[in-house]
């Protein structure tokens, strides 16, 4: 996409697979390259139930976008590690519900840039993007500040990415920050693969051969570890569960399916 005068012009190397576009590639989309479909096809013959799952994952942003906006009240949402934008983003179910509600989605890879900026000319509702390290939650919170009012309730979003960041990034340490700056009411809304998942055995197997692929590797983590990002909030039912069993709707994948991936939502009660 042609910058416009003054903007910064990106560069991305496609012959590298890039965790965002294998994602996309995972979710039926076009827009990746030839070395993410080499990584994407690669762990999915690894054995575990990678394509199920990220669509369970997309079915989940769903409901917990319209249970943050329809049921809890919600019109912020800081969506950390957005991705290659796709059917059903988070400012599309949030504009369903409430077209006043705020979005502003964080990411650091330029070929999702190029995508926001087309996302940007949406009139409905207001939504912005912020070019930024999942690292970086000083930049994020400071940027975000422009859009979003820290004075009421935000919904923070981190969706698969955690499992990005490697325990010398302490991964913890952020959600912890970023939560931290926000005000009671808000809520956190996370999903994650898990390693100690015994029905999908391939999980950790599949995750090695998507690590031979990206400079970006997989840190899988064991749902003890996943339940310590909720300290000092409170779940809200039915807790910290598998990506079908997170109040499943009609429409959504079979919440009897088995993934080695886990999801939740929890409140803030004060400000810490």
């Amino acid at each position: 996409m042609p910058t416009a005068p003054g903007e910064q012009q990106f560069s991305f190397d496609t012959t590298v697979a890039h965790p965002a576009r294998v994602y996309n590639y995972w979710l039926g989309g076009k827009d990746n390259f030839a070395a993410d479909r080499e990584a994407g096809d690669r762990a999915v013959a690894a054995g575990a139930k990678i394509l199920p799952g990220v669509r369970a994952n997309r079915a989940f942003l769903r409901r917990a976008v319209r249970y943050l906006a329809a049921e809890a009240g919600i019109r912020q949402f800081l969506d950390i590690g957005t991705g290659l934008p796709s059917a059903g983003n988070t400012h599309q179910v949030a504009h369903e519900v409430a077209p006043e509600c705020r979005v502003v989605y964080v990411d650091n890879d330029p070929i999702v840039l190029a995508h926001a900026r087309a996302l940007l000319t949406s009139d409905t509702g207001t939504t912005a993007y912020i070019d930024a390290d999942a690292r970086d939650t000083q930049r994020i919170l400071r940027e975000a500040a422009h859009t979003l009012d820290f004075g009421k309730p935000v919904a923070v979003m981190f969706l698969m990415i955690l499992q990005y960041l490697p325990d010398a990034d302490d991964p913890w340490r952020i959600v912890r920050e970023i939560m931290e700056a926000m005000p009671s009411g808000s809520y956190l809304a996370h999903s994650d693969t898990a390693l100690d998942v015994s029905a999908d055995a391939n999980v950790a197997a599949s995750a090695a051969r998507l690590n031979e692929r990206m400079p970006t590797n997989q840190h899988l983590r064991t749902t003890q570890q996943l339940a310590a990002y909720y300290a000092g909030l409170a779940m809200v039912e039915p807790g910290l569960v598998q990506l079908p069993k997170w109040r499943p709707a009609g429409d959504d994948p079979d919440p009897g399916l088995i993934l080695s991936a886990y999801c939740g939502v929890a409140r803030k009660l004060c400000r810490s």
